[in-house]
């Protein structure tokens, strides 16, 4: 029992920190690990499989190990692993500040926030162009940045915290299907998608339950949820984009650039395509299925306690 409380409290404590105060300025643990992933990247790097599957066992254990020594600390190790972790406020301030953007027509300036959400490329895309790209980001990242991470430490505490963003950020340093990357970045590519695939499907129910928020239905984000997220090729991100689609009642999909290359989507949602007002709202969601996603992890933290 007295476990399960402080796991909760410390996910909860570390939730409001990251509401309060946003991702850390100076001295980033998450930006400190991509250093370090890059730099183990120089020694195991080879146009393999078995290389990537090295490189991600060695790179993610070595996190998860740092974990099962921090989490000596309890309620604080656990608030401040969580803090570490989520990026659920900068996720949403980076949003309003691209719907600012794109209000005032400043395009170049929208051109150069978008990276900070993905990895399209921005030179390519207009006014509604953005507003798409960033409202895909929101859904996918409100998953990744928030409810996978407070999922993991309900389930496995500071571990699971700092485990699953490794995973999560491996993913993003080499998760690509290149010419580099192609073999070496499988494992990194394949783990991520087994470690989202409970966390989207809950964000995905979050989000149908939260339409209204939105001044959507439940049922319109399910019914998007059941037709189309199949198509999508990510097991996860097509499930977070079908429901925020429809609870949005607009339209994502369609031809993606990203700077490695270029991407048919398949259609996600039956609305017109989306327009900065949606992007705004997109926000409202993302913060409403953020709230709601620690309430889940504090609850299954507690309930798991008193097994």
């Amino acid at each position: 029992m007295r476990n399960g409380f402080a796991n909760a409290a410390g996910l909860v404590l570390g939730f409001a920190l990251d509401r309060v105060f946003g991702d850390p300025r100076r001295w980033h643990p998450v930006a400190g690990f991509g250093s370090a992933a890059l730099a183990l990247e120089r020694r195991t790097y080879a146009d393999r499989r078995s290389a990537g599957v090295v490189h991600e066992i060695v790179a993610v254990g070595g996190v998860v190990g740092l974990g099962l020594v921090l989490r000596r600390g309890g309620v604080v190790a656990t608030a401040l692993a969580t803090w570490t972790v989520l990026g659920g406020r900068t996720l949403a301030g980076t949003g309003r500040e691209m719907a600012e953007r794109l209000e005032s027509g400043d395009l170049d300036g929208a051109r150069r926030l978008l990276p900070s959400l993905c990895g399209r490329d921005p030179e390519v895309l207009d006014a509604d162009g953005l507003a798409r790209a960033a409202l895909e980001s929101i859904a996918e990242n409100t998953s990744d940045a928030t409810v996978a991470p407070l999922l993991w430490g309900a389930v496995a505490g500071v571990p699971g915290l700092l485990g699953y963003r490794a995973i999560n950020t491996l993913d993003a340093m080499i998760g690509y299907r290149n010419d580099r990357y192609q073999r070496f970045g499988w494992a990194a590519a394949r783990t991520d998608d087994v470690a989202n695939l409970v966390p989207a499907r809950v964000t995905g129910l979050l989000t149908a339950a939260l339409a209204p928020v939105a001044g959507g239905r439940a049922a319109d984000s399910l019914a998007a949820w059941r037709r189309d997220a199949a198509g999508h090729p990510s097991p996860n991100a097509g499930v977070v984009e079908a429901t925020m689609a429809g609870a949005l009642g607009v339209g994502l999909g369609g031809v993606t650039r990203y700077r490695h290359g270029t991407e048919s989507r398949p259609r996600l949602g039956d609305g017109p395509a989306p327009t900065v007002p949606d992007l705004r709202r997109a926000v409202r969601m993302s913060e409403a299925v953020q709230a709601a996603a620690v309430l889940v992890a504090a609850g299954y933290a507690l309930a798991a306690g008193r097994r």
